[in-house]
């Protein structure tokens, strides 16, 4: 297995395109204007480098917004966005802008960088082309994914989330134009597959998903990142300390980005894996009424999940689950977690934290499923409820939940009061089967008995409304 990482040793002064909705706390050399800049060695490379940090803090700050509009984490403190957990969704909110902010940094920061900086750089490689065409079109992405609209263009019209990841499908395929490199191109390849896969074309998703794993069944692409030097990501100070609380059921696998070796120590995250694409392939053979290749898919996955690496030896005592935050969390591995009060309890899923244990956390991919919950289900429902756990277990703490619960994010305030266009989509999207006031982090805890029964499994929920336009996009 190739683990394929960024790592980030420098910042980029310079400010690309002018745009309200780029960040505003980038610092501006007034001894280097732009072509200054240009004119420097390796121009490039410094572009690209910064590019790279600013690509790790962005992801770093959408899995932390994102994981909270989620099942997957309940914000226990005041800091990070105490409104999300409801959800609460409003284009007024800072976090709505900062994350469309983003949206618009990586974008306008790759595109300076192809149209501008390797023009003027003779040493420009296609490597760095690479990697600057998959941050455009990582920004497309996003854009698709957990937005209605937005725009596409610095000061253009705001377009449909449809458009966004049809963009994000082009600018993808430009990519593999400048890599020969096979686990490169397995990774470019699943994005395409997971930006058709969200736009419910099965067939391309399919195609683009196979040829992922004929190229690599086994890669893994991560964003590191450098605590000595400052590139750190916001999630994992959320998740290691004791701010953000797992729903009880997936306790076993929090924290997944967590500190040993020192304070400085800053954990990967991982953008793309081979499990994707095996979730997309049993998806679709579901959606085919395909139940055995579903199964076979599914338990091929399962063998990979459970190759891939468990960190031992983790110090997480300081995590009492509880510690003053709002709502006590269970901390022992003697409870029994139900996903809901028409399922049963099962054991395994709660972890013994506290002196003198330590933990093992699986920091690529974990799953409490088994080859027998994948033979039990006699339905198709059935059987696509396991695959959504599987899915949520696998892409836990990455970012990826809340478009699969059907969430998307307004145009922000700043968009709408300089684009008429914006105007139709400042109302958030969040299906009406998406339990509020934070019901979706909601449980029961019995201490005496050593139970805790979560209120909605939202994964049933999400079969059960697999026929509308928000969820299980190959099947309406």
């Amino acid at each position: 297995m190739k683990i394929t990482k960024y790592i980030l040793l420098a910042s980029l002064a310079l400010s690309s395109a002018s745009c309200e909705l780029l960040q505003p706390d980038d610092i501006i050399n007034p001894n280097v204007d732009e072509n200054t800049f240009l004119q420097t060695p390796n121009a490039m490379f410094t572009w690209v480098n910064g590019a790279n940090r600013s690509f790790a803090t962005i992801i770093g700050s959408y899995v932390e917004l994102t994981e909270i509009l989620s099942d997957n984490y309940f914000n226990n403190y005041s800091e990070s966005s105490k409104v999300f957990d409801f959800p609460t969704i409003l284009y007024t909110d800072l976090d709505v802008t900062n994350l469309q902010r983003y949206v618009g940094t990586l974008r306008e920061t790759a595109i300076q960088g192809l149209e501008v900086v390797a023009a003027a750089d003779a040493a420009a490689t296609d490597a760095q082309r690479f990697n600057l065409y998959y941050i455009k079109g990582f920004s497309f992405l996003l854009a698709g994914e957990y937005f209605i609209a937005l725009p596409t263009e610095n000061g253009g019209e705001v377009k449909s989330w449809k458009e966004n990841l049809n963009l994000a499908v082009s600018t993808f395929t430009e990519a593999l134009n400048y890599t020969g490199d096979t686990e490169e191109k397995a990774f470019v390849n699943t994005l395409i597959a997971r930006a058709y896969y969200r736009l419910g074309d099965k067939a391309n998703a399919v195609q683009y998903a196979n040829k992922a794993l004929a190229l690599s069944k086994n890669f893994v692409k991560q964003v590191e990142y450098d605590g000595n030097n400052g590139v750190i990501s916001s999630i994992q100070e959320y998740l290691y300390g004791t701010n953000f609380q797992p729903l009880p059921r997936l306790d076993f696998l929090d924290p997944k980005y967590f500190q040993k070796s020192s304070s400085t120590e800053a954990r990967p995250i991982c953008i793309a894996k081979a499990e994707e694409p095996y979730l997309i392939l049993a998806e679709a053979a579901l959606a085919d009424n395909d139940m055995n290749g579903a199964r076979n898919l599914m338990k091929t996955l399962l063998a990979l999940v459970k190759s891939r690496p468990v960190e031992t030896g983790i110090n997480d005592q300081l995590e009492g689950r509880y510690n003053g935050g709002y709502k006590e969390y269970p901390n022992s591995s003697e409870y029994k977690v139900a996903a809901s009060s028409q399922d049963e309890l099962r054991s395994g899923l709660v972890l013994d934290r506290q002196a003198p244990n330590f933990i093992s956390i699986p920091y690529i991919s974990g799953t409490s499923v088994t080859e027998a919950m994948i033979d039990a289900p006699t339905s198709i429902d059935g059987l696509l409820e396991v695959l959504y756990l599987m899915r949520q277990e696998i892409f836990m703490a990455e970012g990826r939940r809340a478009a699969d619960l059907g969430i998307r994010l307004p145009v922000c305030e700043t968009e709408a009061a300089n684009t008429p266009s914006a105007a139709d989509y400042l109302t958030a999207q969040i299906p009406s089967f998406i339990p509020l006031n934070q019901d979706m982090d909601a449980f029961q805890m019995d201490k005496d008995n050593k139970t805790v029964v979560i209120k909605y499994n939202m994964n049933r929920v999400i079969v059960q409304n697999k026929s509308t336009e928000y969820v299980a996009p190959f099947f309406n």
